[in-house]
């Protein structure tokens, strides 16, 4: 088992939930059940994901865990690039939540590897 909460990753996951609320608390009303869900869902799943898998016996199980996590980064960033489009995000906010995303799933990898 892992001290999961001592992982810079799970920090900064956590961190960027809380920029994504921010961001999509300005996003019209009518993607209420949208985009906002689907942000503010895949946003928690990148912290969940690497919490479920520290508690895993196996290191395999973890780095399993640990993929899920990288696979809602990306879904997040499609959805923040799909938000841009439609102007519901700024370049400069979006530019932002991807650098930090970018940066977490560069974290996440190298843990994942580390785990082989």
């Amino acid at each position: 088992m892992h001290r999961y909460k001592e992982l810079t990753v799970w920090k900064l996951s956590r961190e960027f939930c809380s920029y994504i609320y921010q961001a999509t608390n300005s996003f019209p009303e009518k993607e209420k059940f949208g985009l906002i869900s689907q942000l503010r869902r895949a946003s928690i799943s990148i912290p969940s994901n690497i919490a479920e898998g520290a508690s895993r016996t196996s290191n395999k199980d973890f780095a399993r865990f640990l993929e899920i996590a990288i696979g809602s980064a990306y879904e997040i960033e499609t959805q923040i690039l799909i938000s841009k489009d439609l102007g519901f995000l700024s370049e400069e906010k979006a530019t932002s939540l991807i650098e930090q995303l970018i940066s977490i799933i560069k974290m996440l990898s190298k843990l994942k590897s580390t785990l082989k």
